[in-house]
């Protein structure tokens, strides 16, 4: 996955690429995990097994971190593939 920050909209496949995605929003916005998890009410291993692509972490707290981030989630279908 491309970290650049400023290529949105961007297509998420995987908790490793969403992870990827938070760790460089955060990291562009100046804060540091443990300024993640205060912020958010979480604790920092929550944000360390975001970033690092954990699959089951609770959905709402992963949609709640996203929002404090200034993200969103939309569901789109895929664009139709050429034969």
């Amino acid at each position: 996955m491309n970290s650049d920050v400023d290529a949105f909209p961007v297509a998420i496949h995987s908790s490793a690429e969403l992870g990827e995605l938070v760790r460089a929003v955060r990291r562009s916005q100046g804060l540091l995990q443990a300024d993640l998890a205060g912020l958010s009410g979480t604790g920092n291993r929550f944000v360390v097994d975001l970033e690092r692509g954990k699959p089951t972490l609770q959905l709402q707290k992963v949609l709640d971190m996203l929002d404090l981030l200034g993200l969103e989630v939309q569901v789109a279908p895929k664009p139709a593939r050429l034969p």
